[in-house]
């Protein structure tokens, strides 16, 4: 290590009421977002709290030299019209030589978690030739369905943020090229404002019946013993994201799936955070699972309380899936370790027409122990099903299975 010259005792001094008066600035800031704002009536006292600790956070990282980029997750769409989406976190550039270098580190769950977004920020989404302008929402995130009419099959979106002005350009120290949005963040400098972009796949449905895939992920395609806390803990903050360990025959399963439906929508339903979904891209890419937009979650407080109803997001989820692509009949695939068969057996009563088959995957009593506090599983197939509903230990009983009901082409 280098140390640079020595501080005078008056740069000392200087430096240490410098940062007195940065705490004094970020207390008054933080005093100010607790307190409820106009129209923030409805916001939970938990959600404000979560707000004004991320606004501290973002304006120190800003005068440390952070800027506003953009991620893009897979997304899906139909005649018409596309669903994106993404998210923008405070971050710094890095360069190719960095990124492959962290490519080879041991990545710890807890990382992705270690995030602060930026609220109303303003994001180009570029498709098919066209611009739409979107902002954030509270946390950052992107959840837009844009009017475009793209023919079937897979095509890239563009997600940017941040200034217009061309590389290099010199500015007048006034003129402010990023907006701040977040709220308790400071003033981007024009010196240090970055245009950054994410890109992603857009899978677009044709008009033409079709059978789709929807899986849920922890338990279903990924041994995580979920919701047990500690072991919630343990895999999504600690455990090293390559020693996950695939559901046996899963991916082998959905293969199937896609080879026999040619255009076959895939995607993957969980109540998991977003901050966790490059984790799980690329979990699912290493265990040779078909790629396919993700419908997670966000991880922290709501608007409402303290924590997010999984079982109401799967359930929001699938009815919105029926009205979007009615075109597409679903394979759904869960596990009877949390609410799967209930929610599943839900869909179908409601939407019967929607729904091609059932499979759900028996967890051990070991696993079962863990996710639900005993042994014993809950009944996993309803009394009378108008589709074929099957069970199995894993992907490979559930293949056979699917077979023998007529759902698959046995070879």
């Amino acid at each position: 290590m280098i140390n640079g010259p020595a501080l005078t005792r008056a740069q000392r001094t200087q430096r240490r009421a410098r940062r007195v008066e940065e705490a004094r600035r970020d207390l008054v800031d933080l005093r100010g977002d607790l307190a409820p704002r106009p129209g923030e009536h409805g916001l939970h006292r938990a959600a404000r709290v979560e707000d004004a600790v991320k606004g501290l956070a973002g304006s120190r990282l800003r005068r440390r030299g952070y800027h506003a980029r953009a991620l893009a997750y897979p997304g899906y769409g139909g005649p018409g019209w596309v669903r994106v989406f993404g998210r923008v976190l405070l971050g710094r550039e890095d360069t190719r030589e960095e990124s492959a270098r962290d490519q080879d580190r041991t990545l710890r769950g807890w990382r992705n978690f270690l995030t602060v977004p930026v609220a109303g920020a303003e994001v180009t989404v570029r498709i098919g030739g066209q611009e739409r302008l979107v902002r954030t929402n509270r946390e950052g995130y992107v959840d837009e369905r844009v009017d475009i009419d793209l023919p079937p099959g897979v095509h890239e979106v563009v997600l940017t943020v941040g200034p217009e002005a061309p590389q290099g350009a010199e500015l007048p120290p006034e003129v402010e090229l990023v907006e701040d949005d977040t709220e308790g963040g400071a003033e981007i400098p024009a010196a240090n404002a970055v245009r950054h972009s994410g890109s992603a796949r857009i899978v677009v449905v044709g008009p033409d019946p079709v059978t789709g895939l929807l899986s849920d992920i922890d338990d279903t395609v990924v041994v995580t013993r979920l919701p047990r806390p500690l072991v919630a803990a343990w895999n999504s903050f600690v455990l090293d994201e390559r020693a996950r360990v695939p559901v046996n025959g899963m991916a082998e399963l959905y293969r199937q799936v896609v080879a026999e439906n040619p255009g076959a929508p895939v995607l993957y339903l969980s109540t998991g955070a977003w901050n966790v979904a490059p984790t799980l891209s690329r979990f699912l890419q290493r265990s040779g699972y078909p790629e396919g937009p993700m419908l997670l979650t966000d991880w922290g407080p709501t608007n409402t309380g303290w924590f997010r109803d999984g079982a109401a997001h799967k359930r929001e989820s699938l009815a919105r899936l029926a009205r979007e692509l009615p075109q597409v009949r679903w394979l759904l695939v869960g596990d009877d370790g949390q609410h799967d068969p209930r929610t599943y057996a839900e869909f179908l009563a409601a939407a019967p027409e929607r729904v091609a088959g059932v499979g759900i995957r028996r967890l051990t009593p070991a696993e079962q122990l863990l996710a639900g506090g005993h042994p014993l599983s809950a009944p996993a197939t309803p009394e009378h099903s108008p589709v074929p509903w099957v069970t199995g230990d894993d992907g490979y009983e559930i293949l056979h299975r699917w077979y023998r009901a007529g759902v698959l082409r046995a070879p």
